[in-house]
């Protein structure tokens, strides 16, 4: 108890010059987190009296006042690191949510008639152009479009899916699960490595709705496996008078083997093989904001769009504004405008001078050498394109990471085989020059 009673009074440490720039309420609430830290650490035996306790109280001052989401660099290895938002916007997608968000749009508004209008008008003709398919719908994620769209489709029902495709989206959250919170009854097709077309033709019943397909993402089964193709699955659920409706988990609208990578089914494929409606993300492999893209027949589309469900999980006019804004981009060929693409698309060789030219910014030991970045985001799982990577080694990598993560700017990278690994591949060229300084700074102070 003696610690305990060396403890700082809250009033007198909020009224310290650390904390004078402060409004009252903040210093307050600082000083009451810097004292239970403190606190806590009495109780584990470390004497308070000889902790800093106006740096701490100074620290949560800031933490309160001070935006936590903020820009990051990622240097992560990761082109789509969850962690970090996924995928980073475009110019033109920045720029239309900032025009959209500073004033008044007209979000729902027909300029022609005045009226009210449908803000789905701002997307749809544009992917109705990208995927060949008939009609469109824009909800705020992908997640919930399956759930929308399952709702909508077979509510009460049976949906049919094979065992080898339900997937765990993150999270926790798992395919049988979204199913049944649609209020449809799963029925598991088939063997995990292999489902044949009869099985989901034996497993068909008058209580069938639809049949489920989900493109395995984030995660490759390779071997003894098998699947019906889409073509396949439609001819069958179409001969049974059902919609096979497909989830591509990612979903993108480009042939991912131009950059060296595995083939990626494209939204445009899957709507050519036949199925009814195909989801994707915005977020992913498409280099937008996060969204759920639904494309497909225009009956089923329009029951979707009408299910009350569907007001639940609409999509935002900032949302709308960067999705537009990037499917232009796509419309345009302007695609390799697109973060995600340009970081795909990258070659080594300016990657490798990049890599270099940190180096030489950084005043302690370090190497360039050569990695791999992943793709990320809960897609193509397995795959990776080649990379030069910055190697700070040091005693203590986990606390330069952090150092690192705490800067300004925020740089993001890895630990790897004891050193930090800055992978240049997803680096903007404006964020080279930040990250150089930001190099020199830490290792003139280590």
């Amino acid at each position: 108890m003696s610690a305990l009673r060396r403890l700082p009074r809250v009033d007198t440490l909020a009224e310290s010059p650390a904390l004078a720039d402060y409004p009252r309420p903040v210093r307050v609430s600082a000083a009451r987190a810097a004292v239970e830290r403190l606190r806590r650490g009495a109780r584990e035996g470390v004497d308070p009296s000889g902790a800093d306790a106006e740096g701490l109280a100074a620290d949560e001052a800031r933490r309160l006042v001070e935006p936590s989401l903020r820009s990051a660099i990622n240097m992560s290895g990761v082109v789509l690191h969850t962690g970090l938002g996924r995928a980073r916007l475009a110019r033109a997608a920045v720029e239309q949510i900032a025009l959209v968000a500073a004033s008044h749009s007209a979000v729902e508004l027909d300029p022609d008639t005045g009226r009210r209008g449908d803000r789905q008008t701002h997307v749809r003709d544009l992917l109705r152009e990208l995927t060949g398919a008939e009609e469109a719908h824009v909800v705020n994620n992908a997640a919930a479009a399956v759930t929308l769209s399952l709702s909508a489709l077979a509510a009460g029902r049976e949906v049919n899916l094979s065992r080898g495709q339900m997937v765990e989206i993150g999270g926790s959250f798992r395919m049988p699960e979204i199913v049944e919170a649609s209020g449809c009854r799963l029925i598991e097709v088939g063997c995990t490595n292999k489902t044949r077309l009869s099985d989901y033709e034996r497993a068909l019943t008058p209580e069938t709705a639809a049949i489920l397909r989900c493109h395995t993402s984030n995660y490759r089964m390779v071997g003894f496996v098998a699947q019906p193709t889409i073509s396949e699955l439609a001819e069958l659920a179409h001969g049974h008078s059902l919609p096979l409706v497909m989830d591509l988990g990612s979903g993108c609208l480009v042939d991912t083997t131009r950059f060296g990578l595995p083939k990626e089914p494209t939204v445009q494929e899957c709507v050519a093989g036949g199925a009814d409606v195909v989801i994707a993300s915005g977020d992913k492999l498409l280099g937008g904001p996060q969204a759920g893209l639904i494309v497909g027949r225009p009956d089923l589309i329009e029951r979707i769009r009408k299910h009350p469900l569907a007001r639940a999980v609409r999509v935002d006019k900032l949302t709308l504004a960067g999705l537009e804004a990037t499917l232009r981009l796509y419309a345009e060929g302007r695609e390799g405008e697109i973060p995600t693409l340009a970081a795909l698309g990258k070659v080594v060789g300016p990657i490798r001078r990049v890599a270099s030219r940190l180096r030489r910014a950084w005043k302690g030991q370090a190497t360039v050498r050569p990695s791999v970045t992943e793709i990320g985001g809960g897609s193509m799982p397995g795959a990776g394109l080649p990379t030069f990577c910055l190697v700070i080694e040091g005693a203590d990598p986990e606390g330069l990471a952090r150092r690192l993560r705490l800067g300004r700017p925020a740089i993001v990278g890895r630990v790897q085989d004891g050193a930090v690994w800055l992978d240049p591949r997803t680096l903007d060229t404006s964020e080279v020059r930040p990250v150089e300084e930001a190099l020199k700074r830490l290792s003139t102070a280590s």
